[in-house]
Protein backbone atom coordinates (compact mmCIF):
# COMPACT_ATOMS: atom_id res chain seq x y z
CA UNK A 1 0.00 0.00 0.00
CA UNK A 2 1.62 3.06 -1.33
CA UNK A 3 1.61 6.57 1.25
CA UNK A 4 -1.18 7.92 -0.75
CA UNK A 5 -3.42 5.43 -0.53
CA UNK A 6 -2.68 5.23 3.38
CA UNK A 7 -3.52 8.93 3.74
CA UNK A 8 -6.67 8.62 1.01
CA UNK A 9 -8.82 7.96 3.42
CA UNK A 10 -8.39 10.39 5.97
CA UNK A 11 -7.89 13.41 3.70
CA UNK A 12 -11.48 12.24 2.22
CA UNK A 13 -12.52 12.51 5.59
CA UNK A 14 -11.31 16.41 6.37
CA UNK A 15 -12.60 17.12 2.52
CA UNK A 16 -16.27 16.55 4.01
CA UNK A 17 -15.36 18.24 7.25
CA UNK A 18 -14.58 21.38 4.67
CA UNK A 19 -17.94 20.63 2.63
CA UNK A 20 -19.87 20.28 6.22
CA UNK A 21 -18.56 23.52 7.29
CA UNK A 22 -19.16 25.83 4.04
CA UNK A 23 -23.03 24.61 4.39
CA UNK A 24 -23.30 25.60 7.53
CA UNK A 25 -21.75 29.09 6.70
CA UNK A 26 -24.15 29.05 4.04
CA UNK A 27 -27.01 28.81 6.74
CA UNK A 28 -25.78 31.35 8.98
CA UNK A 29 -27.77 35.20 7.98
CA UNK A 30 -25.32 37.67 7.54
CA UNK A 31 -28.00 40.43 6.59
CA UNK A 32 -28.70 39.40 2.92
CA UNK A 33 -31.06 36.76 1.29
CA UNK A 34 -29.17 33.34 0.73
CA UNK A 35 -32.06 30.21 -0.55
CA UNK A 36 -29.27 28.22 2.05
CA UNK A 37 -31.18 30.29 4.87
CA UNK A 38 -34.32 27.72 4.72
CA UNK A 39 -32.02 24.96 4.38
CA UNK A 40 -32.46 23.69 7.68
CA UNK A 41 -36.49 23.93 8.02
CA UNK A 42 -38.58 21.41 8.45
CA UNK A 43 -42.10 21.83 7.76
CA UNK A 44 -44.72 18.84 8.58
CA UNK A 45 -46.22 17.70 5.23
CA UNK A 46 -49.32 15.75 5.79
CA UNK A 47 -47.38 13.70 9.24
CA UNK A 48 -43.62 13.93 7.38
CA UNK A 49 -40.49 16.40 8.72
CA UNK A 50 -39.87 17.50 5.43
CA UNK A 51 -37.11 20.10 4.56
CA UNK A 52 -38.54 23.14 3.13
CA UNK A 53 -36.47 22.94 -0.12
CA UNK A 54 -38.42 19.75 -0.83
CA UNK A 55 -41.64 21.10 -0.74
CA UNK A 56 -41.32 24.51 -3.35
CA UNK A 57 -39.14 26.61 -5.13
CA UNK A 58 -36.87 28.92 -2.86
CA UNK A 59 -35.67 32.54 -4.72
CA UNK A 60 -33.70 35.70 -3.88
CA UNK A 61 -35.36 38.43 -6.42
CA UNK A 62 -33.51 41.61 -4.08
CA UNK A 63 -30.94 40.90 -1.67
CA UNK A 64 -33.02 41.25 1.46
CA UNK A 65 -36.00 39.06 0.27
CA UNK A 66 -36.63 35.44 -0.01
CA UNK A 67 -39.68 34.09 -2.04
CA UNK A 68 -40.99 30.59 -1.70
CA UNK A 69 -43.37 28.93 -4.52
CA UNK A 70 -44.98 25.91 -2.96
CA UNK A 71 -45.22 22.99 -5.67
CA UNK A 72 -48.76 22.76 -3.38
CA UNK A 73 -50.41 25.18 -2.93
CA UNK A 74 -52.01 23.32 0.34
CA UNK A 75 -49.23 23.63 1.89
CA UNK A 76 -48.19 27.25 2.64
CA UNK A 77 -50.30 27.16 5.99
CA UNK A 78 -47.50 24.25 6.90
CA UNK A 79 -44.43 26.43 5.26
CA UNK A 80 -45.39 29.80 6.98
CA UNK A 81 -45.67 27.85 10.62
CA UNK A 82 -42.47 26.03 10.02
CA UNK A 83 -40.73 29.22 8.48
CA UNK A 84 -42.33 31.22 12.03
CA UNK A 85 -41.00 28.23 14.44
CA UNK A 86 -37.82 28.16 13.09
CA UNK A 87 -37.31 31.35 14.77
CA UNK A 88 -35.01 32.73 11.93
CA UNK A 89 -35.90 36.68 12.43
CA UNK A 90 -37.24 36.66 9.04
CA UNK A 91 -40.80 38.82 8.46
CA UNK A 92 -43.30 36.76 6.73
CA UNK A 93 -46.01 37.59 4.41
CA UNK A 94 -47.98 35.33 2.50
CA UNK A 95 -49.56 36.58 -0.69
CA UNK A 96 -51.59 33.69 -2.27
CA UNK A 97 -49.50 30.79 -3.07
CA UNK A 98 -46.38 32.63 -2.68
CA UNK A 99 -44.26 33.30 0.66
CA UNK A 100 -42.58 36.49 0.81
CA UNK A 101 -39.44 36.65 3.81
CA UNK A 102 -37.86 40.03 4.43
CA UNK A 103 -34.45 39.72 5.53
CA UNK A 104 -34.36 42.91 8.02
CA UNK A 105 -30.58 44.15 8.44
CA UNK A 106 -28.55 42.74 11.66
CA UNK A 107 -27.95 44.77 14.48
CA UNK A 108 -24.57 44.89 16.23
CA UNK A 109 -25.23 42.90 18.94
CA UNK A 110 -26.83 40.13 16.69
CA UNK A 111 -23.30 40.26 14.20
CA UNK A 112 -21.35 39.88 17.45
CA UNK A 113 -23.82 36.78 18.30
CA UNK A 114 -23.05 35.07 15.35
CA UNK A 115 -19.71 35.69 15.23
CA UNK A 116 -19.48 34.21 18.62
CA UNK A 117 -21.67 30.78 17.16
CA UNK A 118 -19.35 30.98 14.10
CA UNK A 119 -16.19 30.54 16.52
CA UNK A 120 -17.91 27.81 18.24
CA UNK A 121 -18.95 25.93 15.15
CA UNK A 122 -15.23 26.84 13.97
CA UNK A 123 -13.45 24.81 16.64
CA UNK A 124 -16.23 21.74 16.67
CA UNK A 125 -14.69 21.43 13.11
CA UNK A 126 -11.79 21.71 13.84
CA UNK A 127 -11.93 19.46 16.86
CA UNK A 128 -13.28 16.73 14.40
CA UNK A 129 -10.25 17.36 11.82
CA UNK A 130 -7.89 16.28 15.04
CA UNK A 131 -9.98 12.97 15.42
CA UNK A 132 -9.47 12.45 11.75
CA UNK A 133 -5.85 12.97 12.52
CA UNK A 134 -5.44 11.38 15.64
CA UNK A 135 -7.56 7.81 14.00
CA UNK A 136 -5.22 7.85 11.10
CA UNK A 137 -2.28 8.13 13.51
CA UNK A 138 -3.24 5.22 15.30
CA UNK A 139 -3.76 3.33 11.98
CA UNK A 140 -0.13 4.50 11.44
CA UNK A 141 1.43 3.75 14.91
CA UNK A 142 -0.33 0.20 14.76
CA UNK A 143 0.87 -1.14 11.53
CA UNK A 144 3.78 -3.08 12.37
CA UNK A 145 4.83 -3.94 8.86
CA UNK A 146 5.71 -0.70 7.96
CA UNK A 147 9.06 0.43 8.48
CA UNK A 148 9.64 3.23 11.09
CA UNK A 149 11.35 5.78 8.70
CA UNK A 150 7.98 5.22 6.59
CA UNK A 151 5.76 5.82 9.73
CA UNK A 152 7.19 8.55 10.15
CA UNK A 153 7.51 10.19 6.87
CA UNK A 154 3.61 8.87 7.01
CA UNK A 155 2.76 11.14 10.20
CA UNK A 156 4.56 14.22 9.43
CA UNK A 157 2.49 14.19 5.81
CA UNK A 158 -0.66 13.66 8.14
CA UNK A 159 0.04 16.53 10.12
CA UNK A 160 0.67 18.93 6.89
CA UNK A 161 -2.68 17.67 5.36
CA UNK A 162 -4.35 18.64 8.85
CA UNK A 163 -2.60 21.52 8.91
CA UNK A 164 -3.98 22.61 5.20
CA UNK A 165 -7.27 21.53 6.25
CA UNK A 166 -7.36 23.77 8.78
CA UNK A 167 -6.00 26.60 7.68
CA UNK A 168 -9.04 26.49 5.20
CA UNK A 169 -11.30 25.91 7.69
CA UNK A 170 -9.72 29.32 9.17
CA UNK A 171 -9.99 31.55 6.16
CA UNK A 172 -13.90 30.00 5.29
CA UNK A 173 -14.37 31.47 9.03
CA UNK A 174 -12.36 34.82 8.23
CA UNK A 175 -14.48 35.31 5.23
CA UNK A 176 -17.72 34.76 6.75
CA UNK A 177 -16.85 36.95 10.09
CA UNK A 178 -15.78 39.53 7.81
CA UNK A 179 -19.31 39.54 5.67
CA UNK A 180 -21.09 39.18 9.20
CA UNK A 181 -19.54 42.51 10.82
CA UNK A 182 -19.29 44.68 7.65
CA UNK A 183 -22.74 45.22 5.51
Amino acid sequence: MSEADRLAGAEEKMAHTIEFFQRELQGMRAGRAHPALLDKVMVDYYGTATPLPHLGQVAVPEPRLLVVQPFDKGAVPAIEKAIQKADLGLGIRVDGSLIRLSVPALTEDRRRDLVRQLKRRLEDERVSLRNVRRESQDVIKADKTLPEDDSRRLLERLQKLTDRYTHQLEELASAKEHDLLNP
